[in-house]
């Protein structure tokens, strides 16, 4: 690997620190009851409201329509991600060490492989919260369900649902578009080098036939 690829690739997993002291995504809900808002923002490790009441709220208006609370200390993601992260840190790093062009496809297919995981579970998540609702709730509406959007805005009742990554995710999406450029360049760059090389002389028995 070029002596760039490897300082781009340790920049690239450096980025994915951000997870740990920034949130990954957010989603805010506005309706004329709450003009100024209601937020939650989730990290690698927690979820929290934007403002300390938020979270209490967003539980209370769920149990009126039957959704889950939303206990941190229920989800197990929130405590296997830190680890994954502190992985993909590790890992970038050492591929940027070792300079090892396998290592860097191995390394950029496992984040963007890990990357897609953690959305596919995410968008679970949020389809669990939206449609396993308590038939007993107070307010029941024939075929309504819940769930937020994965990205983008959505309605919901007299809500307005937003979800986007917050600054620990854009960073992330930065690292992971980083290492596939990365990667690209040292594909291209490894397939010109072997073209370029001279072939093997033949064998003297094999000219003189």
């Amino acid at each position: 690997m070029l002596r760039s690829s490897r300082v781009l690739v340790a920049v690239a997993a450096l980025l994915f620190a951000a997870a740990y002291v920034l949130p990954l995504w957010r989603i805010d809900l506005v309706a004329p009851q709450y003009p100024e808002g209601l937020g939650l923002r989730i990290w690698a490790h927690q979820i929290i409201g934007e403002r300390p009441q938020d979270l209490n709220s967003i539980n209370n208006l769920n149990h009126y329509i039957g959704m889950r609370r939303i206990e941190p200390d229920d989800i197990p993601e929130l405590r296997l991600m830190p680890w994954l992260i502190g992985a993909m840190i590790a890992g970038g790093l050492v591929t940027a060490l070792a300079g090892r062009r396998w290592l860097l496809v191995g390394w950029v297919t496992a984040v963007t492989a890990g990357a897609a995981v953690g959305l596919a579970d995410f968008w679970k998540w949020g389809y669990d919260y939206g449609h396993h609702l308590d038939p007993e709730a107070a307010i029941k509406i024939p075929g309504m369900t819940y769930q937020p959007p994965l990205v983008g805005t959505k309605q919901l009742l007299n809500f307005y649902a937003t979800s986007w990554p917050d600054v620990a995710g854009w960073l992330a999406i930065a690292a992971v578009l980083l290492g596939l450029g990365v990667m690209v360049r040292e594909l291209r760059r490894g397939r010109t080098v072997s073209a370029s090389r001279p072939a093997p002389a033949r064998p003297a028995q094999e000219q003189l036939a």
